[in-house]
């Protein structure tokens, strides 16, 4: 508490005066936290736990108009933060990517440095160690800050260096949420969604509607460094407003695949090309209720897979090749953005990434403008992906279904099939 305190002073953070009638009082209370280890031991109390740098007292850095200095808890004080440090490193040289506004990048004859801002937590890396060095050095001669190391945890996702590379999970959130919602001795199941589930048209009775959310809410977050669960827990969440007893015992046949595979997570393999691809699927009125279809994607750079998703679409399609050409027009957006992140670092693709689709109707479609009445109906932003094949920018390719690793997205499947995409390889790419 003493630290905090002078900390406060330190920064000029108020100036004190006379209470006046009509004036506006800010209150203020003392928050107390342990904060914990990847492997559950204590680390340190009061203070937030941040990986790799941590801006001690980062919202008092921020400028207000009536404060000299942000306090925490205001709610300007994370953008007045932001601005601030920002600014700083535009001063350094840094440039803000267009892609990510919180991502900044300092190209130099020496090294290129990236530092990734997430309020006052911060990675900062860079191809020369010794200039990393003096970028926070300098850094910490405006801002008090605190050199936590080599990587190791981050918004509660685990980093293990191993010999060719790192591997990301989120075990410890995994068990935590397990002992919350007491599923910690829970018998464990080889898939988190049944084939044969129903959840749309199940009915039971009524659940506690806020442990529901919550508890879907952190498998949505666990779903970071867990793609295997991503359209289990994406199918969970549509039953938000009022969840019943049926659409609970769905989630928790998810905590209980968690429990089985606590340790599962992204493997990133650092000698790998820089080949992009990406798999499209979708299921064609996969919902019984609204009959809209299921986008899922797989997007990998060379072994690594980096993005995934599995959403409902937002309108019903007419027919199952639409419903394919609205999935290759998602999964093709989220590759360009992908390509704008690399280029801001530095990083250039050489070959023209390839979008594998398992139906030749769509792909036709990506190439041939003359199916106008077959598709003229379809919103126009959808035909981005005809553009982007147009232009040279995009290569669409078939793959078969049986090799469709983007099926694990878009709907339940046998155990068998499951566990065959969890391991499924694509030159030397992998889920888990």
């Amino acid at each position: 508490m003493q630290e905090e305190i002078e900390a406060l002073h330190n920064n000029k953070t108020w100036i004190l005066v006379p209470k006046t009638a009509g004036m506006n009082i800010v209150g203020s209370k003392w928050v107390f936290k342990t904060k914990l280890k990847a492997d559950g031991t204590i680390d340190r109390h009061k203070a937030r736990l941040i990986k790799q740098l941590d801006v001690k007292n980062a919202f008092l850095h921020g400028h207000l108009q009536v404060l000299k200095k942000a306090l925490y808890g205001l709610k300007q004080a994370p953008r007045a933060w932001f601005d601030g440090f920002s600014l700083h490193l535009l001063h350094l040289g840094f440039i803000c990517s267009k892609a990510d506004s919180s991502l900044f990048i300092l190209h130099c004859k020496r090294s290129t440095i990236l530092l990734l801002l997430y309020v006052d937590d911060i990675i900062i890396t860079g191809s020369n160690s010794e200039h990393v060095s003096e970028i926070i050095v300098t850094l910490g001669k405006e801002f008090a800050m605190k050199d936590l190391g080599p990587l190791h945890f981050f918004l509660g996702i685990e980093v293990k260096q191993f010999s060719g590379g790192i591997h990301l999970s989120q075990s410890k959130y995994a068990a935590e949420l397990l002992h919350k919602t007491d599923m910690t001795l829970a018998k464990a199941v080889h898939t988190p969604l049944a084939q044969k589930h129903g959840l749309q048209e199940a009915t039971g009775s009524p659940v506690d509607v806020s442990l529901y959310r919550s508890i879907v809410g952190s498998l949505q977050y666990l779903t970071l460094t867990r793609p295997d669960i991503t359209h289990a827990v994406n199918l969970a969440s549509q039953f938000m407003q009022s969840p019943n007893s049926e659409h609970l015992l769905g989630v928790k046949r998810i905590l209980r695949y968690v429990k089985g595979t606590l340790q599962h997570g992204l493997r990133i393999i650092s000698q790998s090309s820089c080949r992009l691809y990406g798999y499209s699927d979708a299921d064609w009125g996969g919902c019984p209720t609204t009959r809209r279809s299921t986008t899922g994607y797989s997007i990998y750079l060379g072994a690594n897979c980096i993005s995934w998703a599995s959403k409902k679409q937002s309108t019903v399609a007419r027919s199952s090749v639409e419903a394919e050409y609205r999935a290759l027009a998602s999964t093709a957006a989220e590759m360009t953005w992908i390509t704008y992140i690399l280029h801001d670092i530095g990083v250039y693709i050489k070959r023209v990434p390839i979008l594998y689709c398992d139906n030749l109707s769509a792909l036709y479609m990506t190439v041939n403008p003359v199916m106008h009445a077959r598709t003229k109906h379809v919103e126009m932003d959808y035909h981005f992906v005809r553009e982007k094949v147009a232009r040279g920018q995009l290569l669409t390719q078939f793959v078969r279904s049986k090799d469709q690793l983007a099926d694990i997205h878009t709907k339940a499947l046998t155990k068998q099939v499951f566990l065959g995409f969890k391991q499924a390889r694509s030159g030397s790419s992998s889920i888990h």
